[in-house]
């Protein structure tokens, strides 16, 4: 999610992330097993071909990191191979209300949009995020290559998704593809999740920040009571949420926390995100990983491990509404 934009910071070298505050020793026990399985079987410098935890790939990248912006003004028309294998497979597979997550509603965001480059007079101008004003959205970051972030977190929102309503949940996204054809803005976008009287709500996004940064990091919101924003009552369950995520992420991808940020937790705490900023049901971001740093990009553009972050994904929000 590297762009200069509400919930995302300024392209490189800017590092404004803030410093971890959850301890290595937070992370729910399902973390520190997927890390030990990592370090025993992977080290810090797996395959950068898509795999599961038996062959786990280093660390991906952290979301809000100092990103740095895409070096095309929108998506690139080129496409590796890769990036169109292990196709989603349709939503709502099973009976609609049936499953160990009927009756819980989840919000899922997918970061940018692939039409925000062509729509910069909107997304530039600010909405209030509760303690300030920042830009409506952003474009995102893309790979080297040009595959964008957007076509990326859409990709990941669709497959987690599936794997939630096959449970029995109801899924929400705050926009789809070309619906709405730009944003939405992030104060829209934590409106959705409030509107919806979500059980839990994830954004979606890829970090853009420098090569050799890998890993991925859980964002969790602070503690912020100004203006319209008052996170208090949601910053313990969103807490529980990410540590769940992470824990259940390292376990499906084989992936490593962030080597960048995050102090090797996986885990960063930022109070500067109207997203999470404006949330009042329990929101956590993912940045799955580095589009910017090749071996991390590998990852990213291939279907059979975007696959892998979804199934890591509801594998958390799966523990968590469950408790």
């Amino acid at each position: 999610m590297s762009y200069v934009g509400p919930d995302f910071e300024p392209p490189q070298p800017r590092r404004s992330r803030r410093p971890l505050t959850v301890a290595l020793a937070a992370l729910v026990p399902g973390a520190l097993l997927g890390w030990l399985v990592y370090q025993t079987v992977g080290g810090s410098g797996g395959s950068a071909a898509a795999g599961g935890p038996s062959t786990p790939p280093a660390a991906t990248s952290s979301a809000s990191a100092g990103r740095s912006a895409p070096s095309t003004g929108g998506p690139s028309p080129s496409r590796s191979a890769s990036r169109d294998d292990a196709k989603p497979t349709p939503a709502g597979t099973g009976p609609a209300g049936s499953g160990p997550l009927a009756g819980k509603v989840i919000v899922i965001d997918p970061g940018h949009n692939l039409g925000n480059f062509r729509h910069t007079a909107e997304i530039n101008r600010t909405v209030d995020i509760g303690m300030g004003r920042k830009e409506c959205d952003t474009t995102g970051t893309a790979t080297d290559d040009g595959y964008p972030e957007a076509e990326f977190t859409l990709d990941v929102s669709h497959r987690l998704r599936t794997l939630l309503e096959q449970q029995g949940a109801t899924v929400k996204l705050t926009h789809d593809r070309d619906e709405p054809p730009w944003g939405p803005c992030v104060d829209e976008r934590a409106r959705i999740g409030n509107t919806a009287h979500a059980d839990a709500a994830v954004s979606i996004h890829a970090d853009g920040s420098a090569t050799g940064n890998r890993g991925f990091h859980v964002i969790l919101p602070g503690s912020v009571h100004a203006g319209g924003a008052d996170t208090r009552p949601i910053v313990g369950p969103s807490r529980d949420l990410g540590e769940r995520i992470a824990g259940n992420f390292v376990h499906a991808t084989g992936s490593a926390p962030a080597n960048y940020v995050g102090g090797g937790t996986g885990l960063v705490t930022r109070e500067d995100l109207g997203g999470l900023n404006l949330s009042t049901v329990p929101k956590v971001f993912i940045e799955c990983g580095n589009m910017r740093d090749s071996k991390d990009a590998a990852l990213l553009t291939s279907g059979a491990w975007r696959q892998k972050a979804a199934e890591g994904i509801s594998g958390g929000i799966v523990s968590f509404l469950r408790g």
